[in-house]
Formats: structure tokens, C-alpha cells, sequence
């Protein structure tokens, strides 16, 4: 059998600032430090920004970025895609953990 070339991406999602208004956004981000950005971390075996359109149209969507989300944010990921399948559920996981403990407003799905 050949194995398929890595083709899975972590993708970080700048959120609006009204999220927090969302209880349980606030619950989940109990360390979120004002002014710090909010984030929604994924997963996909997409491109981060045919991902992004899918969320911005409803499509397989997380609500959060659905009704919030801003732009992708590059710069926090790009430097690991694309990956394996295992690499990237594990790199997701890190990322959330990651950024939520430098303050920021993290949701993942």
C-alpha cells in the first residue's frame, strides 16, 4: 500500500472580541488576559483557507468562527503544515494548550 503524502494543516482563526460575550467562550478561558486575541485552533486535511471559507459559509462549521471569525492567522502555524494525521491531532491539542496559557482566548471543537 503507499502511504499518502502528509496533507493535514493546524489552522488558528483570529476571532472578534464580541465572543467573549459568549458564557461558554468565558468559562472555557478562565487565565484569558484582556486585550490578548481570541482563537479558534483546527484541524483539517483541507487548505487553512478553503477551511476557513467552509466555516464563513456554513459549512461543516464551528459556530464560533461561523458568527466571529475574522481572518487566519498564519504566522502561528505555517511553520508546521502540512503533516501527518496523528501529528497534526496531537500539534492541535499543543497549540490550544499553548496559546491559552500565554492568555489568549482559546476555543477548540
Amino acid at each position: 500500500m503507499r502511504r499518502r503524502k502528509p496533507h493535514h494543516h493546524v489552522y488558528v482563526v483570529e476571532l472578534s472580541k464580541d465572543v467573549l460575550n459568549e458564557p461558554r467562550f468565558r468559562k472555557c478561558n478562565p487565565g484569558y488576559i484582556n486585550g490578548k486575541p481570541c482563537v479558534y485552533v483546527g484541524m483539517t486535511g483541507l487548505d487553512p483557507d478553503v477551511r476557513f471559507d467552509k466555516h464563513k459559509a456554513g459549512i461543516q462549521a464551528n459556530r464560533f468562527v461561523t458568527q466571529y471569525g475574522l481572518r487566519l492567522l498564519p504566522d502561528l502555524y505555517e511553520g508546521f503544515n502540512p503533516m501527518g494525521y496523528e501529528e497534526a491531532v496531537d500539534r492541535e491539542i499543543e497549540m490550544g494548550i499553548d496559546l491559552r496559557s500565554a492568555g489568549f482566548g482559546v476555543w477548540q471543537a
